[in-house]
């Protein structure tokens, strides 16, 4: 579709097109997916919120990633449900700058989030007599407030650059939402520039809590490794084993999606990686934290038999 003003027309979100027979199918389980990270992350986010016994700097840094992922999901799947059901791929101008933004905002405040619990996890266990010191309920909320503020100015950053690009071949997007990459592979502009000034500001958010989150399991480990009785080790690693499970899990993702060399580059691939981090990933967080937390099981446990 030529378009000469794409802020009038919208873009196209192709979606999986080529999957033309698999649509309801996809509507089905992608509904699934949907339903099931709104229904155990809001379980968990009001645990947190509302239990007592859950107002501890980590709980409240699970609380944010709950929040996180349900706005990750929230952003990226009514769409493609919307595209899967009715056959509507067309998303707005100012709704597609506003999906960049909210992608690069979730993305960023979450490296920060995971980097603040890794450091919670390392003056538990390396520094039990002060954890209360230097893990303030006030110095938990300033490294969330952070977080999010880091997240937003970032956001911003790229939703202003990928403004300033014009789009006169087409306007069709082949991927699941609006991203940085394939929007700039369709635009006229040259995007050289825009790429040298995220790189800058990209490289920085990426290796400060990249570098935080590895050095605090370096001593983490070497802590375990010091204990001398198995059972010590074993209880002690439990303690940031949900925390490294998910760390993984979001890194691993992360990287197939930007650090791919350009040779092996494929959108099919994107789309797999987008799914997987916009659903599947927020849909298993609270089970991981909740399955390997006593804490945790104990209180759902608790919450059932009081409904039932």
């Amino acid at each position: 579709m030529e378009v000469k003003n794409v802020t009038v027309n919208g873009f196209v979100l192709l979606g999986f097109y080529e999957l033309p027979s698999f649509q309801l199918g996809l509507f089905l389980i992608f509904l699934i997916i949907y339903v099931g990270t709104l229904v155990g992350n809001s379980v968990t986010t009001a645990l947190f919120c509302f239990d007592p016994n859950f107002h501890s700097p980590m709980y409240i840094f699970l609380c944010n990633m709950s929040v996180l992922d349900m706005s990750f999901t929230t952003m990226v799947l009514p769409k493609l449900l919307d595209i899967l059901l009715t056959g509507n791929h067309v998303i707005s101008y100012n709704g597609c700058i506003t999906q960049v933004f909210l992608f690069v905002v979730l993305m960023v405040t979450e490296f920060f989030i995971l980097a603040a619990m890794a450091y919670d996890r390392y003056v538990a266990i390396c520094h039990p007599l002060h954890y209360s010191y230097f893990m303030s309920l006030q110095v938990c909320f300033w490294m969330s407030w952070t977080s999010w503020s880091i997240g937003v100015l970032d956001g911003l950053l790229y939703a202003i650059l990928i403004s300033t690009c014009t789009f006169c071949r087409t306007n069709k997007v082949d991927h699941l939402f609006c991203d940085m990459k394939p929007l700039m592979m369709i635009s006229c502009s040259d995007t050289h520039t825009i790429e040298m000034v995220i790189l800058g500001p990209s490289a920085i958010i990426g290796f400060v809590p990249s570098v935080m989150t590895l050095v605090s399991y370096m001593y983490i480990i070497s802590t375990i490794l010091k204990i001398n009785s198995k059972e010590g080790r074993q209880k002690t690693f439990s303690t940031c084993s949900s925390h490294l499970t998910v760390i993984l899990l979001f890194y691993g993702t992360v990287l197939g999606m930007y650090m791919r060399p350009k040779s092996s580059y494929s959108m099919d691939q994107d789309k797999v990686f987008a799914i997987l981090y916009a659903g599947v990933i927020p849909m298993l967080n609270p089970l991981i934290y909740s399955l390997r937390n006593q804490e945790v099981k104990k209180a759902l446990c608790k919450i059932k038999k009081q409904i039932l």
